[in-house]
């Protein structure tokens, strides 16, 4: 099953699409792991700065490596949201992933982004 998705990370302009493996429960899976281990070596190292820049370059790498299961196809970057995904997954800078599900209004303009979709409360084991 196809299930794209964004992932859009905090004070940065970049959308990342994968246009398949989108669902919660398999991004998730891997984003929550990942992203925990970013915070940790930002902290060890003592970097703070370009955060959210870093932040989008190792999802890409790291993150697409597991997402895209070879097939770098599935993933681009770019700065436009698609009206075809599924999830929008949020990654902010105080550490949490929150899932947002798009609305018709996302579907007529992906261009209004998170503002067109609702916050999705998931609650995954």
């Amino acid at each position: 099953m196809a299930t794209p998705c964004h992932i859009i990370i905090e004070n940065n302009p970049v959308v990342i699409y994968a246009s398949r493996n989108g669902s919660p429960q398999k991004v998730l899976h891997i984003l929550e792991p990942f992203i925990e281990t970013f915070w940790q070596e930002r902290e060890i190292s003592g970097e703070n700065h370009y955060t959210p820049e870093c932040l989008a370059a190792q999802v890409i790498v790291r993150f697409g490596y597991e997402i895209c299961e070879d097939d770098f196809s599935n993933l681009r970057v770019g700065l436009e949201y698609d009206s075809e995904v599924q999830y929008l997954y949020l990654i902010s800078l105080d550490r949490t992933v929150t899932i947002w599900v798009p609305e018709e209004a996302y579907r007529a303009n992906p261009s209004i982004g998170l503002q067109g979709c609702r916050q999705l409360v998931a609650q995954l084991s």
